[in-house]
């Protein structure tokens, strides 16, 4: 691969210049709102002009390119007023200066400390908001210089220097020269040079960037507050007679049928002729014309085109010679429009299965590499994700033509975020001084975006209250693209063409739907998705498909957005606001990590619930006997003639019968009935019957590979029966001795088994069976109704409201022992749950196996102002020899009673030391339900089983938590740090409250996932095993 890239030659001196004199340093309007630029060239729409008879399609192969990528001279400082004014001139001393990369961000290479704020700004801590001024105290300033050789080919040509992304401005100079100023940190920036370089010579490049500008106030997103670089930076050249912007709009006729294809141009001559040809995707010529005599506009017409949808992204070819240049465009044939209330592409009222995606990588920030680019669509993919919100600015252009090329629907969203101003009388968004910037980032933003097929709506930008200026921003923006809607969530029904609330809970979002909308519905942000979350995401779903006009919605959002770091002894972790700091105030703690996959991109596990709740391959049991099921095609454009079907039928979770059929072509939006040819077996009452289907790709989609699941589920065809718990009658071991004499214990025990009651506690502290320990020492097996803290709970503050149920001081009233007439032996054990008032029942029935029937009642008493409880059950610790689980129930994946739609009741044999998810910050984790039983084991398969009358909910972990524990309030834990337990944590329920995610600041989960203060009975067998 041939690549031009700069000599690289750091500068120490200016002894190898012969350029002219500098000049002096102008005012640059960086306090000014009305002007935010200076000799900036004009917005274009994304492209690259090749020379005409390059045979290449990447533009760093181009002869035309040159990239400013590479390690700089860097000088930072920490206040604006220290910053060196002179840094430009060509006899600047640079020697004492340190390095920096291009791309790179000050805060992960060594300079000022990563901040994150959630709705404030930066600098609240020591300056008072008054827009447009901004402080200089910790306004830091980074100073860049370079070298590099203009090629000498490239004389007679205009040379432009192109910066993708600089935060919060960018002050330019050449050789000594002032060249121009900008800001909006997530647009590029390009100028010419051409005035100020010397062609086949050593030229300096030198520009300083501001942590905070005047521009700063519109960019007050809930992110990380970086400064740098972000995106690639490079020169290119073009021809003096030239395109300098193409504009194109495909159009479908009413019938979706045929399709036109308008070119605008903008050219640097009048009368400079162009060549147009629009080919398919195998380069055939479909069309080709001329403009001449003047023109700059024509129209192609194209019969019956291929059209573009995110499941089937069919993409065109148009490209244009003028010059001695060549520029090629991906065209997508598609028709978005507002029509019976009702966003209709290609005629269709697509679903929006979308996610919110910030430009956050956890090594390089802000600057995000194009293999990460395509592992986040690769993700979305994988996930059923099919649209992405830019939140909350302009993206990479790299990223629309990855939406573009393998289907993603986009709303673009422009760089527009005052919310630390408010959303009253206080917002931007009434001030006339800020109304350029208001329109201007508006602007500039679709005439950049606007040839990318991807792109359904433009957002006017975020949380920044509502006023005139976004009027303006409207009507400036429907007149540059009156072919795509606008939305803007904080004006409610006004500038908007989409009703586009946030965390909208499903009761309201009814409301809506059910009083005569004027307009869509679809959430930009909802199904907060911060630590172990998404419990009752189906909720929207079933009224997505329920409601016509509700079309779906974007999951706040995507990846969790922590920094890879490193303790002083070298030990990784991920970071987040507060880890750092030197410099500024401590912020908002972990609430960056909303991410339904890791800053790495592992999946987390309420990712595969989404992936399920999303799946547009739905289907249903119609005939369990006769093998009768129906298939949903939920796509709109595409048949489901390219998925397999394998079925498997299984016997309490062991498979039986299996078969794999090829799905015939039904239509979108249709169903159809397959039969499966298994037999239904005849099973015991005590056994379930389930069948399990897997839709596969049978060849390679787009950047899915061959054989991935795109969708599947499960119908269990006969439910087992729970049997009544029972004692061995244990015939081989000898009657067991109970002993009460003595003083701190009572005392069961024979020749299999040992079990210590304390007498003070009333709880079981000591159990051996055949000589193995299965308790730690000095632990015991007691009542457990509090779990570590999710993000979702620490939100609602249930770590302070709900603390009586941590560590609840039990008062034992009475403890009595009662042998069985079956040799059994009962003990029973009366306590008061004081502060709370409540009264529980333990009794213990122990054989001469050792087995207990664990029973355990909770009555409430007298006190009405209880709180709910997070969970019911029992609480063991465990040698950590036992570091194995086995179980049937819901797997493989951690699941919890409102986000388990997506795991499969099966046999699963999994380690303890894999059941601890490292969530960013630690919180509850490695749930399984719906368990019939729940083995914990040693190496070689002795342990404890864990049975009841009703389906359980358990948790082993190598973690305790008392580490995870997050009362009373959050400090800076972090997974990878915690230390392990010494023992297996091992908790047993009947109840476990679930995991909501309307949102993480005060809302709980759905009222029938609640454990109200009440009676609870839990009756658990406890079986020793060995299943060797």
């Amino acid at each position: 691969m041939r690549r031009r890239f700069l000599s690289l030659m750091l500068l120490c001196t200016a002894a190898n210049f012969a350029y002219g004199q500098s000049t002096e340093a102008p005012d640059i309007p960086w306090q000014d709102p009305r002007r935010n630029e200076i000799r900036r060239l004009p917005m274009h729409t994304n492209y690259f002009a090749f020379a005409e008879g390059e045979r290449t399609e990447e533009r760093e192969q181009s002869k035309n390119y040159l990239s400013l990528g590479g390690v700089w001279r860097f000088d930072w400082v920490r206040h604006l007023e220290q910053r060196p004014k002179d840094f430009y001139r060509v006899d600047y001393n640079d020697k004492a200066w340190g390095t920096m990369p291009v791309p790179g961000i000050w805060e992960v290479n060594g300079y000022g400390d990563p901040l994150y704020a959630n709705e404030r700004y930066a600098w609240n801590d020591q300056f008072k908001d008054n827009p447009p001024y901004v402080p200089t105290h910790n306004n830091h300033v980074g100073s860049y210089r370079r070298s590099f050789v203009i090629p000498k080919e490239w004389r007679g040509k205009q040379v432009i220097a192109h910066f993708g992304s600089v935060t919060s401005n960018i002050n330019l100079y050449v050789n000594g020269q002032h060249v121009g100023y900008s800001e909006d940190s997530k647009l590029e920036a390009e100028f010419d040079l051409t005035p100020y370089i010397r062609f086949g010579q050593e030229n300096l490049i030198a520009f300083q960037v501001f942590r905070w500008s005047d521009g700063t106030y519109f960019e007050c997103q809930d992110f990380w507050r970086l400064s740098g670089v972000g995106r690639e930076c490079y020169l290119y050249a073009r021809e003096k007679r030239r395109i300098e912007d193409i504009r194109i709009t495909p159009e479908l006729d009413d019938a979706f049928k045929d399709g036109s294809l308008r070119i605008d141009l903008r050219k640097t001559s009048s009368t400079l002729p162009v060549e147009l040809r629009l080919m398919d995707a195998s380069g055939a010529i479909i069309a080709e014309t001329q403009l001449s005599g003047g023109k700059s506009s024509t129209t192609i017409q194209v019969q019956s085109p291929r059209k573009w949808s995110a499941e089937d992204p069919y993409l065109y070819t148009l490209e244009a010679k003028a010059g001695g240049e060549v520029i090629r465009n991906r065209v997508g044939f598609r028709r978005v429009e507002i029509k019976n209330k009702q966003l209709l592409l290609n005629g269709k009222p697509i679903l929006f299965k979308g996610a919110n995606r910030h430009e956050i990588d956890p090594d390089g920030a802000y600057y995000v590499s194009r293999e990460r680019m395509r592992q986040d669509i690769l993700r979305m993919k994988q996930l059923n994700i099919n649209a992405v919100r830019t939140a909350h600015y302009p993206n990479d252009n790299y990223w629309y033509e990855l939406c573009d090329q393998y289907g993603i629907y986009v709303v673009a969203e422009a760089n527009v975020e005052t919310h630390g101003m408010g959303y009253g009388d206080r917002s931007l968004a009434h001030r006339a001084d800020f109304e350029q910037g208001h329109v201007e980032r508006n602007t500039r933003h679709v005439a950049r975006g606007y040839n990318h097929p991807s792109i359904i709506s433009w957002s006017l930008g975020n949380e920044s209250g509502y006023g005139v200026n976004f009027d303006k921003a409207f009507a400036a923006v429907k007149a540059l693209d009156p072919t795509r809607p606008i939305q803007y969530e904080r004006s409610y029904l006004k500038c908007t063409e989409i009703y586009t609330r946030m965390y909208i809970r499903p009761n309201d979002i009814v409301k809506y739907l059910e009083n005569d909308p004027p307009m869509p519905i679809i959430v930009c942000e909802y199904a907060h998705a911060m630590g172990n979350s998404i419990g009752g995401f189906d909720e929207y779903w079933d009224l997505i498909r329920k409601y016509p006009l509700f079309q779906g919605g974007f999951i706040w959002d995507f990846v969790d957005q922590s920094l890879r770091w490193h303790t002083r002894e070298g030990r990784e972790f991920y970071a987040y606001a507060g880890d750092f700091n030197r410099y500024d105030y401590k912020a908002d703690n972990n609430f960056l990590n909303n991410g339904i996959v890791s800053p790495d991109r592992k999946p987390n596990p309420h990712a595969h619930e989404i992936a399920y709740v999303h799946q547009s391959i739905r289907p249903s049991l119609v005939d369990a006997q006769g093998g009768k099921i129906a298939v949903y095609n939920e796509n709109f454009f595409i048949d489901l003639s390219r998925y397999d079907l394998r079925w498997e039928l299984s016997i309490d979770g062991k498979p039986q019968q299996s078969g794999l059929i090829q799905l015939p072509k039904i239509a979108p939006q249709q169903t159809q009935q397959l039969s499966l040819p298994y037999q239904l077996p005849e099973v015991a009452r005590d056994q379930d019957v389930t069948l399990q289907l897997y839709f596969t790709l049978r060849h390679r989609d787009g950047i899915l590979p061959a054989g991935h699941r795109i969708a599947h589920d499960q119908f269990v065809l006969q439910r087992a029966e729970l049997q009544p718990l029972a004692l061995s009658r244990g015939e081989a071991y000898r009657p067991i001795q109970l002993e009460t004499n003595d003083r701190n214990f009572i005392i069961l025990s024979n020749d299999r088994f040992r079990i210590d009651i304390q007498r003070r506690s009333g709880f079981i502290s000591r159990y051996m069976v055949a000589g193995r320990e299965l308790l730690s020492e000095g632990t015991q097996i007691m009542p457990s109704f509090w779990r570590a803290p999710t993000d979702n709970d620490m939100g609602a503050q249930l770590q302070w409201n709900w603390a009586m149920w941590r560590k609840p001081n039990f008062k034992l009233e009475k403890l009595t022992p009662s042998p069985q007439q079956d040799g059994s032996i009962k003990i029973d054990a009366e306590y008061t749950i004081q502060d709370i008032g409540a009264k529980l029942h333990l009794s213990y029935l122990v054989s001469k196996e050792g087995e207990i029937i664990y029973s355990q009642e909770m009555t409430p008493g007298e006190k009405k102002d209880v709180k709910p409880l997070f969970r019911y059950g029992l609480r063991l610790q465990m040698p950590q020899h036992y570091g194995y689980i086995s179980f049937y129930g819901r797997g493989p994946i951690e699941n919890y009673p409102d986000r388990k739609a997506s795991q499969h009741l099966g046999q699963y044999e999994q380690r303890v030391a894999d059941q601890f998810y490292p969530y960013i910050r630690p919180q509850e984790t490695g749930g399984k339900g719906d368990l019939r039983y729940y083995r914990v084991l040693d190496r070689g398969g002795f342990g404890l089983e864990f049975r009841a009358e009703q389906l359980l909910q358990a948790t082993a972990l190598d973690r305790s938590l008392e580490d995870m524990d997050g009362y009373p309030r959050k400090t800076q834990k972090h997974s990878e740090l915690l230390p392990l337990a010494g023992f297996t944590d091992v908790f047993v329920d009947s109840h476990h409250m679930g995991l909501g995610c309307y949102n993480s600041w005060g809302a709980l989960p759905q009222e029938r996932f609640l454990l109200p203060y009440s009676t609870y009975k839990l009756r658990i067998l406890i079986r020793p095993v060995d299943i060797r």
